[in-house]
């Protein structure tokens, strides 16, 4: 039997993957990214992802290299919410390199150009071709490790690695509908503006289980 978080122990970064759909910046998290050759990269998408859509008309694909001094809010932002829903980029300091969005405080960027999409059971996996690229600065590079065992984060539904959080104590017991965290207490003695610590909606978001 499959224990997932093994997989938490295979090597991961975590990126903001982003494109275009006309003027509007849309992206979404990404951990699943490999380099194939010297000028090619793989990258895996949910194909409830709305990035995984624009992706597929665009043929155009950004990844910003997030560090470990990542702004508390962004993967929540990117990682929980739906560009189809949002401008997850209205309040995040960005850049446009060969006209798509790059995360200002990242480690690098990389721009592609999708050359061949695979189709797989809950994913796409897009190959891309190596357009542009530097380094932003030197931070330490954030690790899907360094996600899960240091700020706690959590995997979205669509993430390749999720794992539903297993309920085992005893007690009164919330759950975020947006992304699965699990608050333990009364959750309606807290304050109006309590909002959830990992994907950042308000309490009302919240259902009893």
């Amino acid at each position: 039997m499959l224990n997932k978080a093994v997989l938490w122990n295979l090597s991961y970064g975590v990126y903001i993957v982003s494109t275009m759909e006309n003027n509007k910046p849309v992206g979404c998290v990404a951990n699943s990214i490999m380099q194939l050759t010297h000028d090619t990269i793989a990258i895996s998408l949910n194909h409830q992802n709305y990035t995984n859509k624009i992706t597929k008309e665009t043929k155009k694909l950004a990844i910003s290299i997030l560090n470990t001094e990542v702004e508390e809010n962004l993967i929540p932002t990117f990682g929980f919410c739906s560009s189809k829903d949002r401008n997850k980029f209205e309040n995040v300091e960005y850049k446009l390199i060969d006209n798509l969005p790059i995360i200002t405080n990242a480690n690098g960027y990389i721009t592609l150009e999708i050359i061949e999409n695979v189709e797989l059971e809950t994913h796409t996996l897009f190959v891309g071709k190596i357009i542009n690229g530097d380094i932003l600065n030197n931070s330490i590079p954030m690790t899907y490790k360094y996600y899960h065992e240091v700020i706690k984060g959590r995997a979205p539904k669509t993430a390749p690695t999720y794992i539903e959080e297993e309920i085992t104590k005893e007690g009164i017991k919330y759950k975020c509908s947006i992304c699965g965290y699990i608050y333990e207490g009364d959750i309606d003695k807290e304050n109006n503006d309590f909002f959830c610590p990992i994907c950042k909606q308000p309490k009302n978001v919240f259902v009893k289980i």
